[in-house]
C-alpha cells in the first residue's frame, strides 16, 4: 500500500463531508463539526469523529447520519476519485474532548 494514502484519503474525505453538511443537511438546531476522520490501511472504514453542541442534540443527529451514510457514501464517491471508497462509521466525541480543542485553537490562535 502507498504510503500516507490513508491520511490524504481521510482529510479529502474531511473536506468534502463538510461541505455536504453545509449545503445539504438540516440538523434542526444542532451544529455539527467533523473533527476527525480516520482511514484504515485498506481504505474499506472511515470513522467520522463529530462535535455536537448541544451535546443533547447528539442521539438525533447519530441516528440521521447513519441512517443517511449510504446517501453520503454515494455523494462522496461522485465527488472523489478514490477506489475503494471507505464506508462511513459516525461517532461522537464528549464535551470534554470537544472543550480541549477548542482551547488548544484558542491557543494557537493567541500564539501568532
Amino acid at each position: 500500500m502507498r504510503p500516507f494514502r490513508n491520511l490524504k484519503a481521510s482529510s479529502l474525505i474531511q473536506d468534502e463531508l463538510g461541505k455536504i453538511f453545509t449545503r445539504d443537511m438540516d440538523f434542526e438546531g444542532a451544529m455539527v463539526t467533523i473533527m476527525d476522520v480516520v482511514v484504515d490501511e485498506k481504505l474499506l472504514h472511515a470513522t467520522v469523529k463529530l462535535g455536537i453542541l448541544p451535546y443533547e442534540k447528539g442521539p438525533g443527529v447519530y441516528l440521521y447520519l447513519t441512517r443517511h451514510a449510504a446517501d453520503l457514501h454515494h455523494k462522496l464517491l461522485k465527488k472523489m476519485n478514490i477506489k475503494p471508497m471507505p464506508f462511513l462509521k459516525f461517532t461522537i466525541e464528549e464535551p470534554e474532548t470537544a472543550k480541549e480543542v477548542v482551547k488548544e485553537a484558542e491557543e494557537k490562535s493567541e500564539t501568532l
